[in-house]
């Protein structure tokens, strides 16, 4: 598969084409949105983040033109977070390279886990199960996990409070994601993928996982949708968005480019 956008498009528009060039082209992928739909009447809002409103600004019948003010926090429904999220001295969002935003993509079922312990956290173990059954996950890859939480969008038990208030949501252990990134596989850029909040559980109330994943231009991709649609390996991510000044991340177009079989 092309490592760049630029080396499929090389390819062509139509297999035919790629088989005769020995590239893969546009035509040999389908595309598959990882995003929900930024609705304020739907979108679970992390707690302390900025509410998100839409307002109409316009209409055509009395203006001759559509427009709505969006009032929302960088990191409002599926979205990208870049590294000074948590890292003062790392790359702010728009200090990335367009590479930073590509990446070959591998998908970690956990959903039965998950729906077993809440606080479920993927161990190295299970890393390397998925290998043993998948291959190697590429270096620089984005590794996303498939909670399952997906399901629960647009509900309070998205939020999955207890009693006393505290949310729970599984997520990678501080343990499989170092060693995620002393092997390579995360290696300078990459990225960790879920379809919850952030990558690591609810319950890391000092956020170490993210706080080790933002270093050098790795950058997480949160609250992802149909993941169903992701295949285990062979796919690529790519990750729109505002890119603001001194951006911590933004609200997100996320596509997965999917070979077809």
């Amino acid at each position: 598969m092309a490592t760049t956008v630029g080396g499929m498009i090389a390819g062509s528009g139509s297999a035919g084409a790629a088989g005769r060039s020995g590239q893969l082209g546009l035509g040999d992928y389908r595309l598959v949105n990882l995003a929900h739909v930024n609705d304020p009447g739907r979108t679970n809002v992390y707690p302390g983040d900025p509410e998100f409103t839409l307002t109409t600004v316009t209409t055509v019948p009395e203006h001759g033109f559509y427009l709505q003010y969006v009032s929302q926090g960088e990191h409002t429904g599926t979205h990208w977070g870049a590294p000074a999220h948590f890292n003062d001295d790392q790359p702010y969002a728009d200090e990335l390279d367009a590479d930073d935003l590509f990446l070959p993509a591998v998908k970690i079922d956990v959903r039965e886990r998950a729906g077993r312990d809440a606080d479920y956290e993927v161990t190295v173990g299970d890393l390397q199960r998925w290998e043993q059954r998948h291959g190697r996950i590429p270096n620089e890859a984005a590794v996303v996990l498939w909670t399952g939480w997906e399901e629960r969008w647009g509900t309070p038990s998205f939020f999955n409070f207890d009693a006393a208030g505290q949310m729970h949501q599984p997520g990678f252990s501080l343990q499989a994601v170092q060693w995620l990134v002393d092997t390579g596989r995360l290696g300078r850029r990459g990225a960790l993928g879920t379809d919850t909040f952030s990558p690591e559980p609810a319950t890391d109330f000092e956020y170490r996982v993210s706080k080790l994943l933002y270093r050098e231009h790795r950058i997480s991709l949160e609250i992802l949708a149909n993941l169903a649609q992701l295949p285990e390996q062979g796919a690529h991510i790519l990750v729109g968005g505002t890119v603001n000044r001194r951006g911590s991340g933004s609200p997100a177009s996320i596509y997965a480019f999917v070979p077809k079989r």
